[in-house]
């Protein structure tokens, strides 16, 4: 069995239920011990440290066999690191009474990660994975800085561990895309294409993006951040331009992938024209988050599985296009509307909580039983 099985089923679960505890802790005030962290910081955390995570974990292990030839962490050892990610899951979804045992699951279900990871990689010495590396060791060091804050042993931990996290997902996110969505198109669309990659344009975003993630870390709503977002808006909105061809909307895990890159791009936008307009910090947070992590996630994992099922990833399943409307729709919803009408905020936080129920629940549907069934051609995996 490969890592994307096990990794996707639980994401796509949690992606539901961490959600659903969401809305009822904040809008219907269900009772949760939450001591330590802010509510925002503990429903943060588990986004990414438990869905975008368990995605990551699944694309990484599945792609670094495909990247380099050798074998991946599988069976009893990739059901002891699933077993990990999904202790520390229940335990938090219980609040924080049980958050150092938690956080020694979570730990070490990243560190053994890391490791699996960089085995296959580091043996056949593929310098060109050193940054997926880089990024997955400093996903595991954000994790520990949040415990560290959440049992009270670093004051600024715990905001720290997240925005540390959300950034680096992101990061990954903008990385494996400038390197997969061209490759897609090209391989997707029925007509032949030319991609564009601009080297100056690779190397501004290489430099431009950590400057301002570790801004945002450290020094949040500084003015510094809203001018290297501004830099980072036109940088990838010409990288969007660049890849565009009209046959991806006839492909829904073709738009998907651009969708979500426009979404992080309205993210630097909004983060850019903050200090000149009166815009909340967690509406770009959620156009990264919702809109850019929450798409581009769904349509990897939709790939992946056709792809390591058998299935050809040119046909996906007729869902795939609601089931990315509605995750877009719950991105537009959470970041437009509450600049048009503020005062319904809590009603639009419901709405876009429930497109992204709606989304993951219709795609639970089609692809649970893909990820839990052989291949369809027979071969291994």
């Amino acid at each position: 069995m490969m890592g994307f099985r096990l990794f996707f089923l639980g994401a796509t679960v949690v992606a539901i239920l961490s959600i659903v505890m969401w809305m009822g802790v904040y809008l219907l005030h269900w009772p949760i011990s939450i001591t330590g962290i802010s509510v925002f910081q503990w429903h943060a955390h588990e986004m990414i440290f438990g869905y975008a995570m368990a995605v990551i974990a699944g694309f990484l292990l599945t792609a670094a066999r495909n990247w380099t030839g050798q074998e991946t962490l599988a069976g009893a050892g990739l059901g002891w690191l699933f077993a990990c990610w999904a202790v520390a899951r229940l335990l938090m979804l219980a609040g924080t009474d049980f958050i150092l045992y938690a956080g020694i699951a979570d730990l070490t279900f990243m560190l053994v990660l890391n490791i699996a990871v960089a085995r296959p990689i580091v043996k056949v010495r593929q310098k060109r994975q050193a940054l997926v590396l880089l990024i997955l060791g400093l996903l595991l060091v954000s994790n520990f800085t949040f415990y560290l804050g959440a049992t009270g042993l670093l004051s600024q931990g715990a905001g720290w561990g997240v925005y540390g996290g959300l950034y680096l997902v992101l990061g990954i996110v903008l990385f494996m895309g400038n390197r997969v969505i061209p490759f897609f198109t090209k391989g997707g669309v029925d007509y032949p294409v030319e991609m564009k990659n601009r080297r100056w344009n690779d190397i501004a975003s290489l430099i431009l993006y950590p400057l301002f993630a570790l801004t945002e870390i450290f020094f949040p709503q500084h003015s510094t951040g809203a001018l290297l977002a501004a830099g980072l808006a036109l940088s990838n909105s010409l990288r969007v331009i660049d890849w565009h061809s009209k046959g991806i909307w006839r492909k829904p895990l073709l738009w998907g992938l651009f969708v979500a890159f426009i979404l992080i791009n309205l993210g630097f936008a909004l983060r850019a024209l903050s200090p000149l307009m009166t815009i909340s910090m967690f509406l770009p947070i959620h156009a990264f988050a919702v809109g850019g992590v929450g798409v581009i996630t769904l349509c990897m994992m939709a790939r992946v599985t056709l792809g390591h099922t058998g299935r050809s990833v040119h046909d996906s399943p007729a869902i795939a296009a609601p089931v990315l409307m509605a995750i877009c729709l719950a991105a537009a919803v959470r970041v437009f509307m509450p600049l048009l009408d503020p005062a319904q905020y809590q009603l639009w936080i419901a709405l876009s909580a429930t497109l992204w129920i709606i989304g993951y629940v219709l795609f639970a549907g089609i692809f649970i039983p893909m990820l839990l069934k052989p291949r369809v051609d027979g071969k291994p995996g």
